[in-house]
């Protein structure tokens, strides 16, 4: 089955009464966006990503430089930004789709999957949460009355669905106002399942649910250090951070010798516990000869998120008397972030030499370090 998930992030967000919309606020330096993305594209499972958005904030989607991302302008109600991110994907062979609101970014990837797992046995799989506290009913004349708990239910995203069910729904529906699709599905009296829920996946509504979600222990940060350096020789090209820089001289390998790829690679294997780049590509394997680094980059990237890692920024330190590559940087950096799938300002790249000293400073060889730290979310 192709599983889609929409992330809703069209909201104006009044009831939080922040002078930055919703999605857009930063906690722990990422916005309610980030977080939602970070998490769910390290679930195979989901083959695209669709976020729906205000258009008066379209620009501050302009740095997610995500694979397999649909940006889709939302409508004036929840259910109009529904139903056009449904009708945007109608014709890309969906068959089962998450519709998820930003607002609950602290959702654990065990529950996206678990979500995910039941629809391979039920047409719209809910997660829920029983209440547990007291509840009273207070009516518009101001009487107040008492409510059997017992068979109450909160109603959580991600909800999924088979997506000819909820398109039909929505486009039947277009203009009702609803909280949840599962409503739609109550309301046309067909079946729901209900998994269970997580109470950390709070919706964020007010000013103390976003101090709640920072102060939560949502995540683990690992660090790693990677280093390379390899002989600068004639009759090869000089590869370095994933592009070509125009000099004389050419670094030695058995791949093509880019050293800032190597130590990237041997700092992110190392912050995810993952041994290093020789184990994984042997220079005695033949396969590998002349392969470019960016390649072995991008198996790296897919490694690391099957584990449930995010990238949460790098560090760079290019070793070399020459070439200078401050002229460089920035294309580095765009071909580093495209690969990871991380914002650009997550990458930092320095330019250093050796005061002319040993093999680098002769201008032998040219080497890079690298310092590179990960997230790993709650399952």
């Amino acid at each position: 089955m192709s599983i889609f998930l929409i992330l809703l992030a069209a909201g104006e967000s009044k009831r939080l009464k922040s002078t930055e919309p919703k999605p857009y606020i930063k906690v722990n330096n990422r916005t309610l966006v980030e977080h939602n993305i970070e998490k769910i594209q390290n679930i195979k499972a989901i083959k695209k990503i669709v976020i729906v958005y205000n258009k008066k904030n379209g620009k501050k989607l302009k740095n997610l430089s995500i694979k397999n991302l649909i940006k889709v302008i939302g409508g004036k109600t929840r259910s109009q930004s529904t139903h056009l991110a449904l009708k945007r994907i109608k014709n890309l062979k969906c068959s089962k789709v998450l519709i998820h609101d930003v607002a609950r970014p602290n959702v654990s990837i065990k529950l996206i999957n678990n979500v995910i797992h039941n629809l391979k046995f039920y047409n719209a799989v809910i997660p829920a949460i029983k209440v547990s506290d007291s509840i009273k009913l207070k009516n518009q004349t101001g009487s107040t009355y008492n409510i059997d708990r017992k068979n109450l239910l909160i109603t959580q995203t991600p909800q999924g669905f088979r997506y000819k069910d909820i398109f039909k729904l929505h486009k039947k529906n277009k203009d009702i106002n609803i909280t949840d699709d599962a409503s739609l599905f109550v309301n046309d009296k067909k079946k729901i399942h209900f998994i269970e829920g997580e109470k950390q996946n709070f919706k964020i509504t007010n000013s103390q649910d976003l101090k709640l979600f920072k102060n939560s222990k949502q995540k683990t940060v690992n660090y790693g250090i990677g280093f390379d350096i390899h002989k600068l020789e004639k009759k090869r090209k000089l590869y370095l951070g994933g592009i070509t820089i125009p000099y004389h001289l050419g670094l030695s390998g058995h791949s093509d010798g880019d050293s800032v790829l190597h130590a990237l690679i041997d700092s992110l294997l190392g912050a995810c516990k993952l041994k290093d780049i020789g184990t994984l590509f042997s220079d005695k394997n033949y396969k590998y000869k002349n392969i470019r680094s960016t390649k072995l980059l991008q198996n790296v990237v897919s490694l690391i998120k099957s584990k449930n890692y995010s990238i949460n920024n790098i560090d760079i330190n290019v070793i070399a008397q020459k070439p200078k590559i401050k002229k460089y940087k920035n294309k580095m950096i765009k071909v580093i972030s495209k690969i990871c799938k991380i914002n650009p300002k997550q990458i930092n790249i320095k330019g250093k030499t050796t005061e002319k000293l040993g093999i680098i400073g002769k201008e032998k060889a040219l080497a890079a370090e690298v310092i590179a730290s990960v997230i790993k979310y709650d399952e």
